[in-house]
């Protein structure tokens, strides 16, 4: 018998499977498309998978598989079902509080739960970040809210991501900078005018997520929504969440990625840009480079002024923002695989067969993994 059995949070159960590794069962079924993922020990840690743009809960079903059977016992692994084809299209903030509310449920119908870890494809990473700034709880014994801005060592003290301890914050090809101009996005080739038109454009294509994308939003006069991300804003507490993880972990693509550019997937300017080599391990041969990179002695990042909107003012602002808190920088090569030019699906294994080469950087997540 189970010790525990999770409830979906949607009941209309459409495939379940049982696979027998070593002395222990992993369950694994789908549910409306989405997929869970969890062993047959009461695991305590809750990890929340979430796809990018056009995606599904299936895009990390390699990643949840592996996650359950590498570290049994210990995680739930949960693929967040609610954004999915075009509802990624929403814009980040809609997906973000489908986000928040998808945790909400998978936590109040999952007993005993502790901790909780977010890994996120592409696009996914910022719908994760903003989740997390609605799902933040401060701890009730701090009696002034402005001493949680500062990263303090104490586990929950600092507070919690809805009451259970914030382990992992992990992205994958994520474009925290945005897509605005720089070579954020390589298949542009860098060319101004070509940034530039793909950003009067880009909402007829992708609606809102693309003005999100592109920093071309204005909601009531505010910033465009990604500046607002990189400080709190109002009661979405974007660093405060950010900061209650014990780690912060970009995975970046260092070439070949023709959807999100290096830059903005490892939170990076130009000069910033570390030399690489082939491979740093031979477990690893994918990873070429990591970094520890602290976090700076702001404690607020002061928003540019409307009148210098310039592709490097607007990147430096985020960069500055997101520095506020250490993040460990990994750094991906395919470039001598056969699937160096899917390396945006590679390196999270979409897809087990087309996107097999990137099965070692989800390795590289489970073994540093903090549980």
């Amino acid at each position: 018998m189970w010790e525990r059995v999770r409830k979906s949070v949607s009941m209309n159960l459409m495939e379940f499977e049982e696979k027998q590794d070593g002395d222990d069962v992993v369950c694994s079924r789908s549910v409306n498309g989405g997929h869970d993922v969890w062993s047959k020990s009461c695991a305590d840690h809750l990890v929340i998978m979430v796809n990018g743009i056009m995606g599904s809960s299936a895009d990390w079903k390699f990643g949840a598989d592996q996650f359950v059977r590498m570290l049994p016992h210990k995680l739930i692994v949960h693929c967040s079902e609610r954004n999915v084809s075009t509802l990624t299209l929403d814009g980040i903030d809609v997906m973000g509080e489908r986000l928040a509310e998808e945790v909400v449920e998978v936590i109040q119908q999952t007993p005993d739960l502790k901790k909780i870890s977010f890994v996120a494809h592409s696009m996914g990473g910022l719908v994760a970040r903003y989740a997390i700034g609605r799902l933040y709880r401060p701890h009730p014994r701090k009696e002034n809210f402005v001493d949680l801005r500062k990263d303090v060592t104490g586990g929950d003290s600092r507070g919690t991501i809805c009451g259970l301890e914030a382990m992992n914050f992990i992205t994958v090809a994520t474009p925290h900078l945005g897509s605005r101009g720089n070579n954020q996005v390589p298949f542009l080739f860098g060319v101004t005018v070509f940034e530039k038109a793909a950003s009067l454009v880009i909402h007829w294509i992708f609606r809102t997520t693309g003005k999100h994308l592109f920093l071309t939003d204005s909601e009531e006069g505010k910033p465009p929504l990604l500046r607002r991300m990189v400080n709190d804003s109002g009661d979405l507490y974007f660093m405060s969440a950010l900061r209650v993880f014990k780690r912060r972990v970009t995975y970046a693509n260092v070439g070949y990625d023709h959807i999100v550019g290096w830059r903005t997937s490892s939170i990076r300017r130009k000069s910033e840009l570390p030399e690489w080599e082939d491979s740093l391990s031979a477990k690893y041969p994918h990873i070429v480079h990591e970094e520890l990179c602290k976090e700076t002695e702001s404690e607020k990042c002061d928003l540019v002024s409307s009148d210098n909107n310039s592709f490097d003012a607007i990147e430096d602002e985020l960069l500055t923002g997101l520095s506020q808190v250490s993040w460990e920088k990994i750094d991906v090569s395919f470039h001598t695989t056969r699937q160096r030019f899917a390396a945006h699906n590679v390196i999270q294994v979409k897809d087990h067969f087309m996107h097999s080469e990137g099965a070692d950087v989800i390795q590289h997540m489970i073994d540093h993994f903090h549980v």
